[in-house]
């Protein structure tokens, strides 16, 4: 278990410094620019040189801030995200294979939640109305989009029969009797349980469920507070929104979680939808290109090849969320509400009963 939490930390450390690296080069070229190039080879010291220089900085807190629930805050934040990574199984190994408890969806989405505590905490005790303000629209974002969120999460649920994010992962490696049948292959009578691959990933095995993703996709840039749904920061309206007092590594801290955030819904869509960390490459006949590239079973090669996989998979979200960043323009209170309430809800209430339907087939 200490190992696990020490690759966690890990993980989310050095995803931060890719993060932020990969994000301003990214900016940059959307924006016909250089971005980092003075510090290091091709700017690759930056990120290292602004961590250097937020150590260095002053631990402010103002004086008619509440001073212990206004330090406490970036750690509830951080310790909510960073405890919700103990339920994800990043591969099939040991070290790796994370919670093994039934309940692991719900325990996700309860860790996570606390997210909201301590974002209301920061804005409340900064004693700033315009950190208040972030705080509360925060809140309400949090807490609206959660519904069409977790309802995603329950039709994946309910197809698959379990709780355990681990059986979630492991029914994409092989080839099930759902996608035999949805695609004529059982009634030829050929028997195709060892092809693998992306056939055997959620979107392909449920048509429907490519569209569900999308609405994941979108609550989970919400509850990442990314944009076009980053109303909580709006640095043109509240200065940096329920963060604007905070200063140096605490700063820092509240940084680390939203791109630790980034991560975790990544890898999370990735193991409900993308076949997690399991190749795209099917066997085809006599090549056995799905068994090449994951490994043998257990084995510790096959654990790393499956970590790296759900890696790229996941990274590849990740730069999504940034090319939409620097795409679309921020929206507004009423428009992000009648998106939430009017638009995803709905459609997720009807895949839900769909999935019901589904499920019953099966």
């Amino acid at each position: 278990m200490f190992i696990a939490l020490l690759i966690c930390l890990a993980l989310l450390t050095i995803n931060v410094i890719i993060g932020v690296y990969v994000e301003r080069k990214l900016s940059a070229f959307i924006q016909d620019r250089l971005g980092p190039m003075e510090v290091g080879k091709w700017g690759l010291l930056q990120v290292f040189a602004d961590l250097l220089k937020l150590i260095q900085k002053e631990d402010i807190v103002p004086s008619a801030a509440q001073k212990r629930l206004f330090l406490l805050a970036p750690w509830i934040i951080f310790l909510s995200i960073f405890g919700a990574f103990s339920v994800i199984p990043l591969s099939s190994g040991t070290w790796l294979q994370g919670s093994q408890t039934e309940m692991g969806v719900m325990l996700f989405m309860g860790i996570v939640s606390l997210d909201t505590l301590g974002i209301l905490l920061a804005g409340w005790t900064s004693n700033n109305k315009y950190s208040l303000l972030g705080a509360i629209r925060s809140a309400a974002q949090l807490v609206s989009f959660e519904i069409p969120l977790g309802l995603t999460i329950l039709c994946v649920v309910m197809v698959s029969g379990s709780l355990n994010l681990q059986d979630i992962a492991g029914q994409q490696g092989i080839f099930s009797q759902e996608v035999q049948y949805l695609f004529g292959i059982k009634a030829l009578g050929i028997e195709v349980q060892g092809i693998g691959g992306i056939l055997t990933w959620n979107v392909v095995r449920m048509p429907f469920f490519i569209i569900l993703f999308i609405i994941y996709f979108i609550a989970s840039l919400a509850e990442a507070n990314r944009a076009p749904f980053d109303i909580p920061e709006a640095e043109s309206e509240l200065v940096g929104g329920f963060h604007t007092e905070y200063a140096g590594m605490r700063w820092a801290l509240l940084f680390l979680s939203e791109y630790g955030m980034m991560l975790l819904v990544s890898i999370l869509g990735v193991i409900l939808f993308w076949g997690a960390w399991y190749s795209p490459l099917p066997n085809v006949g006599s090549v056995r290109l799905a068994d090449w590239t994951n490994g043998v079973p257990g084995s510790i090669h096959a654990t790393i090849l499956g970590f790296v996989w759900l890696m790229l998979k996941s990274y590849v979200l990740i730069a999504l969320q940034m090319w939409i960043r620097w795409t679309l323009p921020r929206l507004r209170v009423d428009q992000f509400m009648h998106l939430c309430w009017k638009v995803l809800i709905p459609f997720t209430l009807a895949f839900v009963a769909i999935s019901a339907f589904w499920s019953q087939l099966g």
